[in-house]
């Protein structure tokens, strides 16, 4: 028994063809949505529609993670920056210019992820500078899942369009 070949036919290089591929796009997509700036959408429904101690627990939980996220940003925020732009041009390289199908849709995944990322560090210092409370604070949040949706929709879109040319490609190939 060949190995190598046992462990290539379990892990298939082809990316968009593999359910566990999809399915990973599937679960990150689902559980960006659902967090917003670290906070959990349904937290911000129950404040929103009950209030008291729930608002003060929504109020507390969003300064604990706008405080980390600003921290992490002010410690190792360039760092991070460069180590992302490092990670996204190699896959973009090998992707799109070399052509490994693997390094493709790890960037389809990644560079949507790394916007949001960036969209959440932007909120999160509109809310450190302004501290909202009560109706302000969930319409920023609020505004936060929306782009995220949108953006989250259209790289699914953008995935499964050039996921499904990948594969059209390589069936007129065969």
């Amino acid at each position: 028994m060949d190995w190598s070949k046992a462990i290539l036919q379990v892990i298939d290089l082809r990316s968009f063809s593999s359910l566990w591929y999809w399915v990973l796009v599937a679960v990150t997509w689902s559980t960006i949505n659902n967090w917003v700036l670290g906070v959990p959408s349904d937290m911000i429904h129950s404040a929103r529609n009950k209030g008291g101690q729930a608002d003060i627990d929504l109020a507390d939980l969003v300064r604990i993670n706008v405080n980390r996220q600003l921290n992490t940003a002010a410690v190792a925020g360039l760092w991070l920056m460069g180590i992302v732009c490092f990670v996204l041009t190699m896959l973009a390289a090998l992707g799109f210019i070399y052509g490994v199908e693997l390094a493709q849709a790890v960037f389809l995944l990644m560079f949507p992820v790394t916007i949001i990322g960036g969209f959440t560090l932007s909120t999160a210092r509109l809310i450190d500078a302004t501290q909202p409370q009560g109706e302000d604070l969930y319409r920023i949040l609020f505004r936060q899942r929306l782009w995220t949706q949108i953006i989250g929709m259209v790289a699914i879109f953008i995935t499964a369009l050039y996921g499904m040319f990948q594969n059209l490609a390589i069936v007129r190939w065969l």
